[in-house]
């Protein structure tokens, strides 16, 4: 049994000898790395994965060339209208018209028994025309010229206030537009006691450039007179605070920024009648009225 044990094991021995022997002869060397198969077939496509994030903007681009001209657009809306020219020149005489037909020879008439009637109504006209003046000066405290009266009202209003007074007794706040009418109106302020009124002056609301400027009552530009001073011109120079915007007369004759909020008394104007031909001209509204002044 022990002899036949060692006989097995010396064979086993001898087999392994032969197999190292076999494996050092072979010019292969075995190692533990593993080598790369052949490339097998490709692959079906997979399905697309999901959006990346944005990347940064690129560098901007070189211009374009220009494009076509367009088309003409539509006429766009109709402006506001701007403030009043300038008056134009007188202009030339015209041709003389052609003579009138000759009219009928008139009747002889003797005026000699009308004269003193007519002369009496000369003197009748007279002192009516004294009553009138005499009630427009003391009674209603009016001033006048060629053209307008001036109303001095002693009502405390602000300018809003003081300018629909005007316009509801026919008339429109009192616009100094040269030189002996502010002088005139001043003379009435200071013959009145008071120091200062409202007068037809505004700053006009900002326009598209956020410049402003200041107008008359009718909407009309300062042009050719102003009653500042020279600190009051250098102010409305500057483009007046809301609050500011509204102009008083100073019974010295120069004109002040005020707030238009303030409470004062105001000075209106109206027109004259003018009658030609039995009709009046210009749409004059006669004598205003005096109430509550």
């Amino acid at each position: 049994m022990m002899a036949r044990r060692c006989s097995t094991g010396l064979l086993a021995l001898c087999v392994c000898a032969a197999t190292f022997s076999y494996i050092s002869a072979s010019p292969e060397v075995c190692t533990n790395s593993l080598l790369p198969g052949a490339k097998g077939d490709q692959g079906e496509v997979g399905e697309e994965g999901d959006q990346g994030k944005l990347g940064k903007n690129g560098p901007p681009g070189f211009p374009g060339v220009p494009g076509e001209k367009g088309l003409r657009g539509q006429m766009g809306h109709t402006g506001k209208m701007g403030p009043i020219g300038d008056k134009g020149d007188k202009g030339d005489t015209g041709l003389d018209g052609p003579s009138g037909l000759k009219g009928k020879p008139g009747t002889t008439c003797d005026c000699g028994r009308y004269r003193k009637v007519v002369g009496q109504l000369d003197v009748n006209t007279g002192k009516l025309r004294n009553a009138v003046k005499f009630m427009k000066n003391v009674i209603l405290g009016l001033k006048e010229t060629e053209e307008r009266y001036y109303l001095l009202v002693k009502e405390p209003k602000r300018f809003r206030e003081a300018s629909m007074n005007c316009k509801l007794r026919g008339g429109a706040l009192a616009m100094p537009k040269t030189t002996n009418t502010n002088r005139l109106m001043a003379d009435y302020v200071s013959q009145a006691g008071l120091t200062r009124v409202y007068i037809g002056v505004q700053a006009q609301s900002k326009d598209t450039n956020g410049t402003s400027m200041y107008v008359y009552a009718d909407s009309s530009p300062l042009q050719g007179f102003a009653g500042w001073s020279q600190e009051e011109e250098l102010n409305s120079r500057l483009s007046p605070t809301t609050n500011s915007s509204c102009v008083e007369l100073l019974s010295t004759g120069t004109w002040g920024h005020v707030e238009c909020e303030a409470t004062m008394f105001f000075i209106c104007e109206f027109p004259k009648s003018r009658r030609r031909g039995g009709g009046t001209v210009g749409g004059g509204r006669g004598t205003p009225t005096a109430a509550s002044s």
